[in-house]
C-alpha cells in the first residue's frame, strides 16, 4: 500500500508538473519528451487505482470500479470545456500582412475538407508573428485543478504514517476501518486479528510480486486463457472508445452526410457524455448485477449498435442516436471487465494490471489502423472497422466465459481459511466493508 500511495503521489504531482510546463515548451522535441513522461504518469494511476481497488474491496470492488471510471469518463468530459473558451478560431500565429487572409481559412476549411483533406497542407500557413491564442490558460487552469490530488494522497500517506519525515504525532485512518469491521461483539477479537493479517503481510509485498514467476508455477492454461481473453476483449473495447472518439467527426463531416463543422464537433463531446452518464448509472446498477451479465449487455449493444449505424448510415439524426447508444454501452465494459474476470482470478490483483495494459494497447493500435485505413478507403470504413471490432470483442467475450467454466474453482476447506473470508461476514445482500 506504501508503495502504491507513494506512486499515485510522483505521478499525480507529475501531472501537474507537466501541464504547466507544456506551453513553456518551444521545441517538439521537448514537447514529446514532457508528453511521454505525462503518458507515464497517467498509466501508472490507471493501473495502480484498478488494482488496489480490487485487492482492497474484493467482492465488492465492480461498485467502486464503476465509480472510479465514471470520474475519469467526467475528466474527458469536462477537460475539452475548460480549453474550448480559450480556443482561437483562426491560425494562432499571424504573420506580416498575413491578418486579412487568416480570416479566410475556415471557408478554406469548409471548401477543402469534404473532398481532398490533404491538400490543406498546401496552404503556407505562417510559422513566426503575432501570437494570438491564449491556450495556454487552459494547461494551466488544468495543472492547478489536478494540484488537490497529490496534496489527498500526501495527506493519506502522512495519516498512515507512511511518511518516513512526519510518523509522530498522526492517528492512523485504520483504526477507524477497524472499528466500522466490528459488527458483531461476539466476534470483536476475531475481526480485528483477521483485519491485521492482511495488513501485517503486504506491509512485505512487493507492489508487482504477482508478476514473479514463482506464482505461475503449476498454473493451468485456462490460467493465462483468462487473463489473454480478457485483455483482448479490453483491447477491442477501448480501442473502439479510441476510435470511435477520435474520428466520427472525420466521419460526419465526410459525404454522404457532409455535416457542418461546428455540428460535428458535438459528437466526440455527446459520445464521452453518454460514456460518463453510463458509468453513474452502473454504480448502482453493478451492486444488483453480476459483471459478466452486464459485460455480455454491453458487447451486444455496441454489435447492435455499429449494425444500426451501418444500415442508416445517411441518416444524421441516427448518428447522433447511435453515438450516445454506443457510449451508454461502452460506459460500464472496462471496470466490469476487471471485476468479472479478478472475480474468476480470487482478486490477486494480476489480472488488473494485464487488463489495464491490453487496454492502452489497444486504444492506441486501433486508433492508428482505423486512421489508416479512412485514408486508404474512405470515411465508410470508420463503421465498417467498428463492426469488426465489436464482432471480436464479443468472439473473444465468448472465450472468456468457456475458460471460466473451465478453470479450477478453489477448494472449500481453503477458502474457509482464507484470512479474507473470515474478515467479512456472511453475504446478507447488504453491502460489507
Amino acid at each position: 500500500l506504501a508503495q502504491s500511495l507513494l506512486a499515485l503521489f510522483a505521478s499525480s504531482l507529475a501531472i501537474s508538473l507537466v501541464f504547466a510546463i507544456i506551453p513553456l515548451c518551444h521545441n517538439v522535441v521537448v514537447l514529446a519528451v514532457v508528453m511521454a513522461v505525462a503518458g507515464l504518469a497517467m498509466g501508472c494511476i490507471d493501473t495502480i487505482s484498478n488494482m488496489q481497488l480490487v485487492k482492497i474491496y474484493q467482492k465488492d470492488s465492480a461498485i467502486f470500479l464503476q465509480a472510479l471510471h465514471f470520474f475519469v469518463g467526467f475528466g474527458a468530459l469536462l477537460s475539452p470545456l475548460i480549453a474550448d473558451p480559450f480556443l482561437s478560431d483562426t491560425n494562432c500565429i499571424l504573420a506580416n500582412g498575413t491578418a486579412n487572409a487568416s480570416s479566410n481559412l475556415p471557408h478554406i476549411r469548409k471548401s477543402l475538407l469534404p473532398h481532398h483533406p490533404g491538400n490543406l497542407s498546401h496552404y503556407d500557413l505562417p510559422m513566426k508573428g503575432m501570437v494570438v491564442t491564449r491556450v495556454s490558460y487552459a494547461f494551466w487552469i488544468m495543472a492547478l485543478i489536478n494540484l488537490p490530488v497529490p496534496i489527498a494522497v500526501f495527506f493519506l500517506l502522512y495519516k498512515e504514517r507512511m511518511v518516513p519525515c512526519f510518523n509522530g504525532s498522526s492517528h492512523p485512518l485504520l483504526s477507524a476501518d477497524e472499528l466500522a469491521l466490528e459488527t458483531r461483539p461476539g466476534d470483536k477479537d476475531e475481526l480485528s486479528t483477521s483485519a491485521q493479517r492482511p495488513h501485517t503481510a503486504a506491509g512485505h509485498e512487493d507492489l508487482f510480486s504477482c508478476c514473479q514467476s514463482k506464482n505461475f508455477r503449476g498454473a493451468s492454461f485456462t490460467y493465462f486463457a483468462v487473463h489473454i481473453t480478457g485483455a483482448l476483449v479490453l483491447f477491442m473495447t477501448d480501442g473502439i472508445v479510441g476510435e470511435y472518439s477520435g474520428f466520427v467527426y472525420s466521419y460526419a463531416v465526410e459525404e454522404p452526410l457532409a455535416v457542418v463543422h461546428k455540428v460535428a464537433g458535438y459528437l466526440p463531446s455527446l459520445f464521452w457524455g453518454f460514456i460518463t452518464l453510463g458509468r453513474l448509472i452502473s454504480i448502482p446498477v453493478s451492486y444488483r448485477m453480476k459483471p459478466a451479465t452486464m459485460v455480455f449487455i454491453n458487447v451486444v449493444g455496441v454489435l447492435i449498435t455499429f449494425l444500426l449505424l451501418l444500415i442508416f448510415s445517411s441518416s444524421v439524426v441516427f448518428l447522433f442516436v447511435g453515438t450516445a447508444s454506443l457510449g451508454l454501452f461502452l460506459s460500464s465494459t472496462f471496470p466490469s471487465m476487471l471485476a468479472y474476470t479478478e472475480d474468476i482470478l480470487q482478486y490477486k490483483g494480476c489480472a488488473t494490471t494485464v487488463l489495464v495494459t491490453g487496454a492502452g494497447i489497444g486504444e492506441m493500435v486501433l486508433q492508428l489502423l482505423v486512421g489508416s485505413i479512412i485514408h486508404d478507403r474512405g470515411s465508410y470504413s470508420f463503421l465498417v472497422c467498428g463492426m469488426i471490432f465489436g464482432c471480436l470483442a464479443f468472439t473473444f467475450y465468448a472465450l472468456l466465459v468457456f475458460f471460466h467454466r473451465m478453470y479450477p474453482k478453489p477448494s472449500p476447506e481453503l477458502d474457509e481459511a482464507s484470512p479474507d473470508k473470515a474478515a467479512v461476514p456472511e453475504d446478507t445482500g447488504q453491502y460489507q466493508r
